[in-house]
């Protein structure tokens, strides 16, 4: 069957760009790239404090982030510092000296061991430290370990508290106050 010329025109256009079609790599690579980014920036919102002991900290709504310092851990038993126990509560309550001489040593060997920044030398600020002391414990103890933190080069004390929820409180006339802000609604 002999065909049009239009008809050969059309076959021959059709041979000759009858290639499979290609996947653009280029643009694929800039959208994983781009989300790759965005995953890594906002994944580090939460800090996870570790500790050995177990320890009840108390309630708070307050909005401030920890940076990465040294923990300081007191529980009903014992205090450490990273995961260094030095030493027992009842060994220390029965001290009446007001600094914890274990517990400056460790943190004095700690703070020879960390690398200052010349920012930090400059400023003469103390070093930061964070300390998870449990709800029971008496405050007399609690400020005998920031008096000891304190004598020991760490001034900056941060003192860690388990985020509580703002929720809705139910006041006595039936509004009701958002218990973070004081927002009467």
């Amino acid at each position: 069957m002999k065909q049009s010329a239009k008809a050969r025109r059309h076959n021959r256009h059709y041979r000759r760009h009858k290639k499979v079609g290609g996947l653009n790599l280029v643009s694929l690579m800039d959208i994983f790239t781009i989300l790759v980014f965005f995953l890594m920036v906002n994944s580090s919102d939460v800090k996870v404090l570790e500790t050995t002991a177990k320890v009840d900290l108390p309630l708070s709504i307050s909005e401030g982030e920890l940076g990465e310092t040294l923990t300081l851990s007191v529980t009903p038993e014992q205090i450490a510092v990273g995961n260094r126990v030095v030493g027992k509560v009842s060994a220390i309550q029965e001290s009446s000296e007001l600094i914890i001489e274990p517990l400056r040593k460790e943190l004095r060997y700690q703070a020879e061991r960390r690398p200052r920044t010349a920012e930090e030398q400059a400023s003469g600020e103390g070093l930061p430290i964070t300390v998870l002391a449990d709800k029971s414990l008496d405050y007399s103890l609690l400020k005998r370990v920031m008096a000891t933190c304190v004598d020991a080069g760490y001034s900056r004390i941060s003192l860690a508290t388990q985020r509580e929820l703002m929720q809705a409180v139910e006041p006595q006339d039936g509004q009701t106050t958002d218990a973070g802000t004081g927002v009467s609604g």
